[in-house]
């Protein structure tokens, strides 16, 4: 199907009628996006590197590939001929997502959109030389004597990341000029945490933050043809020393003209990228009063759990029908409200279980989404709990006082 034309049915799964979605990579935003296409009676396929992801569970079928192989991954779009194919993750080969994209299917939000976003080094370049939006000062290194040179140029402390790899891995700061040695160790301990083969690292200036905020923006079509694009309520999160988020809530009760520029500069980004569906807009707010955009997810973003909570079409079910040319009608917020992720302690925990739900599920209007992670390893995101409040005070002071009674383990109540 192409753009301009909006989609007016849907068919029954599993027979010659279906609509059929293909998620490349099936973690817990694939699952989430799954539950919604079921809503619809979309046929589900997930594929991924590991059998049992979470996403697989809630699939009619499912493929366990290597998804940096081409071959792998264009043999199976083929067998399974979906109308929309949905990246999830950074780890796929986008090469092969072009080659399918230039034969024909639909690739959401688009082939180029999924590989600038998904490379830390082209999506620098992009935002900052191609739309010359403001971001961190940063150098690009190859090896660790361009570590040591980046370091010195960008300044200290910084930080040292894989081109491609998420939620923090490989991520090192750099306080003070280390020794050469240091400087190897630290350009291949980023190495052994990236995704694909490059030997490219990031080197980005460490700045201190006041907020960080992440403004999902979408881009769907109109009955009559019309692309719209759109940003929903920014949401505000926090890491608290940590390179992954902990804690979401919508809205933001930040200055206006604060959040009016990390509209304005989310809406630059997504109408330059196009496509359809859902892009995640990460802006940095520092001490000295900079907004900066910092990363782009080509799909929903893991702070917006909240979502699910404060609006009345979450960012999960307004990519699907981005994705399938169905139309959005107006986002409304409904309630104030926050999410606060849940993250394993332990390495090599199968089949966890995850205990403190009496004392969690009793206060009013917090709930919680267990991904259902085969296993475990240290700093592996595995739950999150989201709750609903009359401002987000309410809400993120009920999931505070719960979180800490939630325990991943192996099995015994401790």
């Amino acid at each position: 199907m192409t753009i301009g034309r909006c989609r007016d049915f849907l068919g029954t799964p599993l027979s010659s009628t279906s609509v059929k979605v293909l998620l490349l990579g099936g973690g817990e935003i694939g699952k989430e996006v799954a539950l919604e296409a079921h809503k619809l009676g979309i046929e589900v396929v997930v594929v991924d590197r590991y059998d049992n992801a979470p996403a697989m569970h809630v699939a009619h079928r499912k493929y366990v590939v290597n998804m940096f192989e081409s071959n792998a991954i264009k043999e199976v779009v083929r067998r399974e001929s979906p109308d929309a194919i949905i990246p999830e993750i950074e780890a796929v080969n986008t090469e092969a997502l072009k080659e399918l994209e230039l034969e024909g299917y639909n690739i959401i939000p688009n082939a180029e959109a999924v590989k600038i976003c998904m490379n830390r080094v082209d999506l620098r370049n992009f935002l900052s030389g191609v739309l010359g939006l403001p971001t961190t000062n940063y150098f690009i290194a190859s090896d660790e004597d361009e570590v040591i040179k980046g370091c010195d140029k960008v300044g200290y402390p910084c930080i040292v990341k894989p081109e491609m790899s998420s939620s923090g891995h490989g991520h090192v700061v750099v306080n003070t000029p280390l020794n050469d040695r240091n400087y190897y160790e630290v350009y291949w301990n980023a190495l052994r945490h990236s995704r694909g083969s490059s030997h490219r690292v990031i080197i980005e200036e460490f700045v201190k933050l006041d907020a960080e905020f992440t403004v999902l923006t979408f881009r769907s079509l109109r009955p009559n043809g019309e692309v719209r694009t759109e940003t929903l309520e920014p949401i505000e999160h926090w890491r608290y020393g940590k390179f992954h988020y902990i804690e979401s809530w919508q809205p933001s009760n930040r200055p206006e003209e604060v959040l009016g520029r990390c509209r304005e500069y989310s809406m630059k980004v997504v109408n330059t990228l196009g496509g359809m569906g859902v892009y995640g807009i990460e802006l940095f707010l520092t001490n000295d009063g900079r907004l900066l955009v910092s990363e782009v997810a080509p799909r929903p973003h893991d702070t917006g759990f909240v979502t699910l909570v404060t609006q009345d079409l979450s960012e999960f079910a307004i990519h699907l029908r981005s994705s399938l040319q169905l139309p959005v009608a107006k986002v409304r917020s409904i309630s104030s409200g926050a999410s606060y992720a849940i993250y394993a302690d332990e390495d090599g925990v199968w089949g966890p279980k995850y205990f403190g739900l009496c004392n969690a599920l009793s206060v009013e209007d917090v709930d919680i989404r267990v991904f259902g992670k085969p296993s475990t390893y240290r700093g592996r995101r595995m739950a999150v709990l989201i709750a609903r409040g009359i401002n987000t005070d309410e809400a993120r002071s009920k999931l505070r006082g719960v979180v800490d009674k939630i325990r991943v383990s192996r099995g015994v109540d401790q």
